[in-house]
């Protein structure tokens, strides 16, 4: 059967009628979209990850269970389309081509550029991405993509590995 979509939780149960409810991100715009889904219908699960990720620092930082596990440098929005911030989750994790723009991984996100509505095809989706091709002309710690949060291949690659392509979706992810 096909795959369903992994929701980042926002909000604990709430019983209304008798019934169990649960409030999740959805991954469409605006960014901030949220809907109540039957409890009885999910599987909730718990995860120690957590991302952050500072667009004035241009660092993403990889949290397990509060404690920081590795902070990294990255490639955010440059000033005229800048990276959305607030409370995002990893929506699919696609292993990619090391050498192509977007490097060895996306991690795409339920955020959406607050500026460009269409983007390469898509719908404005943003996502944690690697580096390849042209994308390395933009140095690690500057501001200079569309929106994307751009990693060198071998930190996503470690990032991936360390979490588990598996668990990455649903992952919170917090853009300040």
């Amino acid at each position: 059967h096909a795959a369903l979509p992994i929701l980042l939780v926002v909000a604990r149960p709430h019983d209304s009628d008798g019934r169990g409810w649960v409030r999740v991100r959805l991954p469409w715009r605006p960014n901030s979209a949220a809907g109540w889904i039957n409890a009885n219908l999910v599987v909730v699960e718990k995860t120690p990850w957590r991302i952050e990720v500072s667009t004035a620092r241009r660092t993403l930082t990889l949290v397990r269970a509060g404690t920081s596990v590795r902070t990294i440098s990255v490639v955010v929005g440059k000033p005229s389309t800048p990276t959305p911030t607030g409370l995002f989750s990893i929506a699919w994790a696609i292993s990619w081509h090391p050498n192509d723009f977007l490097g060895s991984w996306v991690l795409e996100l339920t955020a959406h550029s607050d500026v460009l509505q269409q983007f390469d095809g898509g719908d404005g989706t943003v996502g944690i991405h690697g580096r390849g091709g042209a994308s390395l002309l933009d140095p690690l710690g500057s501001a200079a993509s569309h929106g994307c949060i751009r990693l060198a291949n071998d930190s996503i690659d470690w990032l991936v590995r360390t979490v588990g392509e598996s668990r990455l979706p649903g992952t919170p992810v917090q853009v300040s």
